[in-house]
């Protein structure tokens, strides 16, 4: 394109977008007269008026008049009433109002109330007929119950169609209602289908309103336009009620001509002057004339719809020229404007004056350096969004998304429950990862308190960075957790992966850990003996599940004080599955590279290298001792030699001294059999030779039976007798 051609279009294009902000374009609208509103309303010679309702052809006033289409329309005025009242010849149901498609009546309403004399029936009921005519009941209606020991019954039984429905409204005192609430608390609604003709109200009490006549003596049923009844809370004590519905609230009719269909009358003569057939959509049939888009007035009435001249009601923009035609109109401008013409709107732009060129060169310049810093901004957007989105997709690849999809190919039920969180919700829920929201640090990252838009607490765990070859700690993390569901073992919620370090979302455990409520004595709660052995029977168990009750026997690996989470009721959750195995049923253990925390570490495995389900029980046994001691495991004001709370904790043993290193809390009086017990189960867990441990379940056993203080001997007399031990008799507590 030539530089002449790009100032042309600026040229033009500058005071376009000016009179665009100040409102030089009009938008392409039409009005819509209806029937009340045309210039021929009724039949030459009738009248068009009952009182102060206006009666439109096909409706005509007076009984076979030749004013209606036919007696069916016939609406009788009757002239005893000031003002007058207009009736449906065929029932005598009263017009309040009549538009294109709807007839308002006067309303009717059933009622019940209570009476002291059981002889005496203070009830009454209503029915309404439309059959043998082309009207029925619109389904802009609703089923309307007031009052609080009530039931409100529409029914419909006739031959070709049976319908019942009904609406149930109850209270027990002024103080349950609300104004404006029509849910069942003193007032209640229920819709009703399209088509109906014949319609019976009934009303009935529940229990005769003895319990709350002393606000509500009655209830009231009845059949109320959309939105045109509006609750109020002492309606249920109205003893005007009735005539409060019946002169404010109005029920709507659809009427239509005949009960075929435009298909079935073809080209019909009562649809005159430019007007189309429309069918009626109720299943009785019928159809009614409508005016064609551009055209109002009477559509059954010679010369029937009339143009709508356009050009009166301003249809056109300042300085456009307005120019009606049939059924539409033009908008043009005059010489020395440009027009601008769109699918919306029009508009008229003067044209500039040579003098002017100056102007409009500046506005030019102006105007292309708008354009150009829009798509500038545009274009870093657009490259901004794609640079993010690409990214995310290399993060989620380097954060082990390929493994995870590997892994849930590998096991049916991984993501069942994950929900894949994206990192603008996690960032909106930790406030940014704000260092206010640290609820701990640890060999594995960092984890933050955040809330979910649901109001849900959650704790992020923010894995520390990691290469390739750490990517598989991260994901073993997340497929362990999905298939773990135990109440004594921390859920896992979901993860994210597009950010710079992976992130795991699970269930907020709001207590902290076991370790900082065994070392912290600033908490001011009480530690009891049946707290500690609470605690220490729930991790058991959920060592247990992981052992022995899950589909592949998982080891934890890093069991410790720190990752037992304590919850509101301060029960025992395990958490930080970061480094955990799982291993085929028939694998006695694995080799790996030694991993876990100094102090709770198996001797036997920091040797060997072999990591077997015996390994986990060692490092609980330390746990145990944490709970008997309420000391460290591993301490700094002490020797070299006496820094081990595990060689500390031996020795007293079998110098029969466990009362020097028992809590003092624990011990105010003495020492009792169950401090002893559990003493010794520690002991044996903390056994050199694995195979000289306990399995974990024979631990839970024997925690379960010190609880219940049965005699704890008999699982450690009965240790050697595998056939002895059940996994029925363990309770794992699976939730799900």
């Amino acid at each position: 394109m030539q530089i002449s051609s790009l100032f042309n279009l600026a040229f033009f294009l500058a005071p376009l977008f000016l009179a665009w902000t100040v409102g030089a374009f009009s938008p392409l609208t039409y009005s819509k007269t209806s029937l009340t509103e045309a210039t021929n309303i009724t039949k030459p010679g009738c009248p068009s008026k009952c009182g102060n309702l206006t009666v439109p052809y096909p409706f005509g006033i007076g009984l076979n008049s030749g004013c209606s289409l036919n007696p069916f329309f016939d609406i009788l005025c009757n002239s005893s009433y000031n003002p007058p009242k207009a009736f449906l010849r065929s029932n005598g149901l009263e017009v309040i109002g009549i538009n294109e498609t709807k007839i308002r009546i006067r309303n009717r309403v059933a009622w019940g109330c209570l009476s002291v004399d059981p002889n005496q029936d203070l009830s009454g009921n209503y029915s309404m007929d439309l059959r043998g005519t082309s009207f029925s009941f619109s389904n802009e209606n609703k089923l309307t119950v007031v009052g609080c020991d009530d039931i409100g019954i529409i029914s419909s039984g006739t031959p070709d169609f049976d319908y019942f429905s009904s609406c149930v409204a109850i209270c027990s005192k002024t103080q349950d209602l609300t104004n404006g609430s029509c849910s069942g608390i003193g007032c209640c609604q229920a819709s009703i289908p399209k088509g109906l003709q014949y319609i019976n109200g009934d009303m009935f009490t529940l229990n005769g309103h003895e319990k709350v006549q002393s606000f509500n003596p009655c209830g009231y049923t009845f059949l109320a336009e959309q939105n045109r009844y509006e609750f109020l809370a002492p309606d249920v004590n109205d003893p005007s009620f009735v005539d409060t519905i019946t002169e404010n609230v109005p029920l709507v009719i659809d009427w239509a001509i005949g009960n075929r269909s435009c298909s079935q009358v073809g080209n019909t003569n009562e649809c005159v002057g430019e007007s189309v057939c429309v069918d009626s959509g109720t299943e009785i049939g019928g159809y009614r004339c409508n005016c064609s888009q551009g055209y109002e007035g009477n559509p059954y009435l010679s010369p029937g719809c009339i143009d709508i001249n356009e050009c009166h009601n301003f249809a056109c923009p300042p300085n456009a020229l307005c120019i009606n035609s049939r059924g539409s109109y033009k908008c043009s401008c005059p010489p020395g404007y440009l027009t601008i013409d769109t699918e919306n709107a029009f508009g008229c732009i003067p044209l500039p004056r040579r003098k002017k060129t100056g102007l409009y060169a500046g506005l030019l310049g102006g105007l292309g350096l708008f354009l150009l810093l829009v798509v500038t901004f545009w274009l870093y957007k657009v490259l901004k969004k794609r640079r993010i989105k690409q990214m995310k997709e290399a993060l989620f690849k380097r954060n082990g998304g390929l493994l995870l999809h590997q892994q849930i190919s590998s096991h049916d039920h991984v993501l069942e429950k994950m929900t894949i969180f994206t990192v603008k919700e996690l960032e909106k829920a930790t406030d940014k990862f704000n260092e206010s929201r640290i609820l701990g640090q640890g060999g594995q990252g960092t984890v933050y308190k955040g809330m979910l838009p649901d109001g849900t607490i959650v704790a992020v765990k923010k894995s520390k960075q990691v290469n390739e070859n750490h990517l598989g700690e991260f994901i073993n993390e997340v497929v362990i957790l999905s298939q773990i569901n135990h109440r004594n073992v921390v859920r896992l919620l979901g993860c994210c992966l597009e950010t710079e370090v992976p992130l795991l979302v699970y269930e907020f455990v709001p207590n902290g850990s076991l370790y900082d409520f065994i070392h912290d004595d600033t908490t001011g709660f009480p530690f009891s003996w049946d707290l500690r052995l609470r605690i220490a029977a729930e991790i058991a168990n959920a060592l247990a599940y992981l052992h022995y009750a899950t589909s592949i026997p998982v080891f934890h690996r890093d069991m410790k004080s720190n990752n037992i989470l304590l919850d509101e009721k301060y029960r025992a959750k395990l958490s930080d599955f970061g480094i955990s195995r799982s291993v085929a049923i028939d694998q006695t253990h694995f080799t790996t590279k030694v991993k876990g925390t100094f102090g709770y570490l198996d001797p036997e495995y920091f040797q060997t290298g072999k990591f077997t389900e015996k390994s986990d029980v060692y490092s609980f046994g330390v746990v145990l001792i944490e709970l008997l001691t309420r000391q460290k495991p591993i301490s700094t004001s002490v020797t070299d030699e006496e820094r081990s709370l595990v060689t500390r904790f031996l020795l007293t043993m079998e110098e029969n001294q466990l009362k020097t290193i028992l809590d003092p809390q624990l011990i105010e009086h003495d020492l009792n059999e169950e401090h002893c017990s559990v003493a010794k189960l520690a002991k044996r867990c903390l056994n050199l030779n694995g195979k000289k441990r306990p399995t974990i379940r024979e631990v839970t056993m024997e925690l379960e039976s010190i609880r219940t203080s049965e005699n704890p001997s008999f699982v450690e007399s009965n240790i050697q007798d595998e056939s002895f031990i059940e996994m029925d008799s363990l309770d794992f507590s699976v939730e799900g």
